[in-house]
C-alpha cells in the first residue's frame, strides 16, 4: 500500500518506466527483458584483454534508461539496472568469483566534473546493487574501487577510438585503498561499450598494478 507521501510525490512527479513510458513503475517487465542474456561483444581496442560482455544493445528501451540513470538523474533505475548486472554475472563463462567464493566489483570513473553534476558516481551505485544482488542470491561481494579518472579528462562523447584512448591516456589512476586483496580478480563493471576505449585502459591500468580482471561486463553495447 502506498503511503500518503508516496501517493504526494505521484500526482507531483509521476514515475514512468523509463524505457516505454507506461505509469506507476521505474523499469517495467517488458522493457527489462532486453537486458538478460549476456553476450560477448568485440572491439578492436580489447582484443588482447579480457573478454567483453553486454546484456542489450544501446538503442531503444535500454538506451533510454542507461542515459536516464546516467544523465537525468533517474535513481530509480539503479536498484533494477543493478539487479540485471547482478544476475548475469554469473552467467559469464570467463568470470568467476576470487578466492573464498567472493565477487570483487571494480565500477568504472566517472570524470570529477561529471560525477558532480550527476549527483555521484553512477557505477559506483549501479555497483554497490550489483553486489547486493550477488548476496541475496547467496553469492558474497564487494565493491572495489579502485579507479579513478583525472580532472583533465574530457567528455567522450563524438570521439573516434584512437581519440578516446589518447584522451585516457595518462588521466586514469589506480587507487590501492579501493583494491581488493592482493591477486584477486574482478570484473569491470559500465553501462555502455562504444568503442571499448575505457575498458581497455581501465583493464590496462588494474593489471599494471596487479589486479586481474577476470571479464568486463557492461549494461549495453553500440551496434
Amino acid at each position: 500500500m502506498r503511503t500518503p507521501v508516496r501517493l504526494l510525490l505521484d500526482l507531483l512527479v509521476p514515475v514512468r518506466c523509463a524505457g516505454c513510458d507506461v505509469p506507476d513503475v521505474a523499469w517495467c517487465p517488458a522493457c527489462a527483458m532486453v537486458l538478460r542474456a549476456p553476450f560477448p561483444v568485440d572491439r578492436p581496442a580489447t582484443a588482447h584483454g579480457p573478454p567483453v560482455y553486454a546484456l542489450g544493445r544501446y538503442r531503444g528501451p535500454a538506451r533510454r534508461a542507461v542515459l536516464g540513470h546516467k544523465e537525468r538523474g533517474r535513481r530509480d533505475l539503479t536498484a533494477p539496472l543493478g539487479r540485471a548486472l547482478g544476475a548475469a554475472l554469473p552467467l559469464l563463462p570467463a568470470a568467476r568469483a576470487g578466492p573464498g567464493g567472493v565477487w570483487y566489483l571494480v565500477p568504472a570513473p566517472s570524470r570529477p566534473v561529471a560525477a558532480r553534476r550527476r549527483g555521484g558516481p553512477h557505477m559506483l551505485a549501479l555497483a554497490r546493487q550489483c553486489a547486493a544482488a550477488l548476496a541475496l542470491a547467496g553469492q558474497p561481494a564487494a565493491v572495489a574501487p579502485a579507479l579513478r579518472m583525472d580532472r583533465r579528462a574530457r567528455d567522450s562523447v563524438g570521439l573516434d577510438a584512437a581519440a578516446r584512448a589518447a584522451n585516457l591516456r595518462g588521466r586514469l589512476r589506480h587507487v590501492p585503498a579501493g583494491s581488493p586483496p592482493a591477486g584477486q580478480p574482478v570484473v569491470l563493471l559500465d553501462d555502455v561499450i562504444t568503442t571499448g576505449a575505457t575498458a581497455a585502459a581501465c583493464t590496462s591500468v588494474l593489471a599494471t598494478a596487479g589486479v586481474p580482471v577476470a571479464a568486463v561486463l557492461t549494461l549495453t553495447a553500440t551496434a
